[in-house]
C-alpha cells in the first residue's frame, strides 16, 4: 500500500501563501513570515507539533521549482535525507540539483518516482505551482493546509482559476494563531 500525495502548505485566511514580492532575500515576500508563527509551536505536545511530526515522517517531498529555489535547494535535505522530486518546466543538464534531489518535467513521472521512493508513508507537497500541477493531473489526495488569521491581501495565491475540485474535511485542529485542516481530493 502507498501512502497518499499531501500538500503541505501554510495559507493566510485570503489565500496567499507568500506576501507580496517574494523573491531570493525576501522568500516570503512582504509580511510573509507572518504564516510560520505556528511553527514556534511544533516541539511542544499540542496539535502544531503533532502536524509538524506528521510532515517530518513523510518519505518523500514534491517541490515546484520556484518553492525549491527559493528554499535554498534546501541544502540538497529537506528532512531525514528523503528524496526531493522538482517539478520544473525546464532541466539545464549542466544544473546538477544537490543531495538526494532531482529534477522533473514530466508530473505523472515525477509523482509516481516520489511514491515508489515513499513507499507506505505519504508524500509531501510543497510548492503552489507543483500543487496546482498534481490536482490538475488527478494526483493529489490530500491538502493540510495550516490556515494563518491574517489577511495579506496581495502576494502568491495558493490556488487561481481552474476547474472546481470537491474537498471533503476528514480533520481539523485548533492551535494558537493557527487552524490546520486536512482535506481528502473526492474523487
Amino acid at each position: 500500500m502507498t501512502g497518499p500525495i499531501r500538500l503541505y502548505m501554510t495559507t493566510s485566511l485570503d489565500g496567499f501563501v507568500a506576501g507580496p514580492d517574494d523573491r531570493p532575500g525576501q522568500e516570503m515576500g512582504r509580511g510573509g513570515f507572518r504564516l510560520f508563527d505556528w511553527l514556534d509551536d511544533r516541539h511542544g505536545d499540542g496539535p502544531s507539533a503533532r502536524v509538524y511530526a506528521e510532515a517530518t515522517a513523510t518519505g518523500a517531498l514534491i517541490s515546484g521549482r520556484r518553492t525549491f529555489e527559493l528554499a535554498g535547494r534546501w541544502g540538497g535535505d529537506h528532512h531525514d535525507g528523503v528524496p526531493i522530486h522538482v517539478l520544473t518546466h525546464h532541466v539545464d543538464p549542466s544544473d546538477t540539483p544537490p543531495g538526494s534531489a532531482r529534477f522533473f518535467t514530466d508530473v505523472v513521472a515525477c509523482a509516481e518516482e516520489a511514491r515508489a521512493a515513499a513507499g507506505d508513508r505519504a508524500v509531501m507537497v510543497h510548492g503552489a505551482g507543483a500543487a496546482q500541477a498534481l490536482l490538475k493531473a488527478g494526483l493529489l489526495d490530500e491538502l493540510e493546509l495550516h490556515v494563518v488569521p491574517v489577511l495579506l491581501g496581495a502576494g502568491r495565491r495558493l490556488f487561481g482559476e481552474g476547474e472546481p475540485v470537491e474537498l471533503d474535511l476528514v480533520r481539523q485542529l485548533a492551535d494558537r494563531d493557527v487552524l490546520h485542516l486536512r482535506y481528502v481530493v473526492r474523487r
